[in-house]
């Protein structure tokens, strides 16, 4: 006679090795514009964010350097380096804050003079 675990055991479907949560997370990223570093299967590091995937490729967009078309199947791993990228347009802003720190008489470690 049979014990009852081992038939339960049995019965049991493995793991799926494919669970639909890769094309939810790249949107994700792609949507909040978040910098990733993206390790490829030679060791080599590129840092941008993803501005395009589909089934079989993404675009990786980078600051001062060409964006890149990267096969998935060279992709080791995907790593969000920080929240967001800083906006183009973000140096006169943050121009004007330091500018304002500065007249409000804060050092550069934001404490006052």
């Amino acid at each position: 006679m049979t014990s009852p675990l081992s038939s339960r055991r049995r019965s049991k479907a493995p793991p799926p090795g494919d669970t639909g949560q890769e094309a939810l997370y790249l949107r994700s990223l792609s949507d909040r514009q978040v910098v990733v570093t993206v390790k490829l299967r030679d060791g080599e590091q590129v840092r941008g964010w993803i501005e395009y995937f589909d089934d079989s490729m993404l675009r990786l967009t980078r600051e001062g350097a060409p964006n890149l078309f990267i096969y998935k199947s060279q992709i080791r791993s995907i790593a969000e380096a920080s929240k967001r990228r800083e906006p183009r347009a973000g140096g006169a802003a943050a121009k004007a804050i330091s500018n304002s720190a500065v007249s409000n008489g804060a050092d550069s470690n934001g404490a006052g003079l």
